[in-house]
């Protein structure tokens, strides 16, 4: 990729957005003239979208993290349909997460991980090792006191990682990944959510066909139907885009 290479940036609800035709052009930037950067990744799909609205300090969060990408594909579908011109590609987390750990083996980059249940980080782990060599300089599962905070904080500036991934949920791992970030900005952090699970196994994810066609929010209902009350709220994002309220 050429050295001075800037993705499009697109506007959606108020989130501005880093758009790319797919995850290797993605990749290739954040590790652009071979050194790879520094920041926080945060994906976005419509219910962010609707936190960010009803609670300031969301926003803000979202608002300074320096690489925002459509995680959602509804959010792809506002993009093509607010910028039609706009060469934009859904990039999954979970796929963005494997790509930058099987980049980062190759690399032989640092990597700290943060977050799950203690089994299923060290199945993580040793995954991570056995399938692309991964240098893991450290971990935490997600079962610590608030008072473990500033220590957690300085193994990890003290590991030297140049990636902190967390697997902590929405809004609890970008809090936390911004606290960390004041202390040791000199790593790229990415909140992934239950990446973890889906990695070792222990959640099983849509089916690819569903995934290409856009369904995979569907499959996750069908799977588990507790989650009927969040997507009933998503309805207000379809309003938005039905409406052009973009």
């Amino acid at each position: 990729m050429n050295a001075a290479f800037t993705p499009p940036q697109y506007l959606i609800r108020g989130i501005r957005l880093l758009g790319f035709r797919d995850m290797a052009e993605f990749l290739d930037y954040l590790w652009q003239e071979e050194k790879l950067k520094s920041g926080t990744l945060i994906a976005i799909n419509a219910e962010k979208v609707l936190t960010a609205e009803s609670q300031p300090e969301i926003h803000r969060l979202i608002d300074e993290a320096e690489y925002k990408y459509a995680d959602g594909i509804s959010i792809v579908r506002s993009v093509r349909k607010k910028y039609p011109q706009a060469q934009v590609s859904r990039i999954a987390g979970a796929d963005l997460w494997e790509g930058l750990m099987q980049r980062a083996g190759r690399e032989g980059t640092p990597v700290f991980l943060i977050g799950g249940k203690p089994g299923v980080l060290a199945q993580t782990e040793e995954k991570l090792k056995r399938q692309w060599n991964v240098n893991i300089v450290g971990s935490q599962d997600g079962y610590f006191a608030p008072e473990q905070r500033e220590a957690l904080f300085a193994r990890i500036a003290a590991s030297g990682a140049k990636i902190v991934t967390v697997a902590m949920g929405s809004p609890r791992q970008e809090v936390l990944m911004r606290d960390c970030k004041a202390i040791y900005p000199d790593a790229l952090y990415m909140g992934v959510g239950g990446t973890y699970d889906v990695f070792t196994g222990n959640v099983k994810r849509a089916p690819k066909i569903w995934q290409r066609m856009g369904f995979e929010w569907l499959y996750r209902l069908i799977t588990q139907p507790s989650r009927l009350k969040r997507n009933f709220r998503l309805l207000k994002y379809v309003r938005y885009h039905l409406r052009g309220d973009l």
